[in-house]
């Protein structure tokens, strides 16, 4: 069985996701860490490494929380047709943060409203 990480940050980034921003690069992109952060606080997605910030389930979690977390996601997520789909099925908001062909996508357009 596995056992569950119990760190101070990870405690932290659960009661408040912003606390992020206070956590080491280390910690910025351990995937445990950051998934904690965005679920608590979409908009925790601006303080995780690069590398997550192109993780499609930690983004999403982002934007289930709050869609304007899409703004901090890599370029190429925002460019994914099937990302970009989810996303805004999740939360129309999103649409704002597709790319610009996306945005002209009837069946994404369409999922946002």
């Amino acid at each position: 069985m596995e056992e569950k990480r119990n760190t101070p940050i990870l405690d932290a980034v659960k009661t408040n996701g912003d606390a992020l921003q206070y956590a080491s690069d280390r910690l910025k992109n351990d995937r445990e860490v950051v998934l904690a952060a965005v679920k608590a606080s979409g908009l925790a997605l601006w303080h995780a490494s690069d590398r997550l910030k192109n993780d499609r389930d930690v983004v999403l979690a982002a934007v289930k929380q709050d869609a304007f977390a899409l703004y901090y996601a890599s370029d190429r997520l925002k460019k994914d047709s099937k990302f970009m789909l989810a996303a805004v099925k999740m939360n129309g908001d999103a649409l704002q943060y597709a790319s610009g062909v996306l945005k002209k996508d009837s069946e994404v357009v369409l999922a946002a409203v």
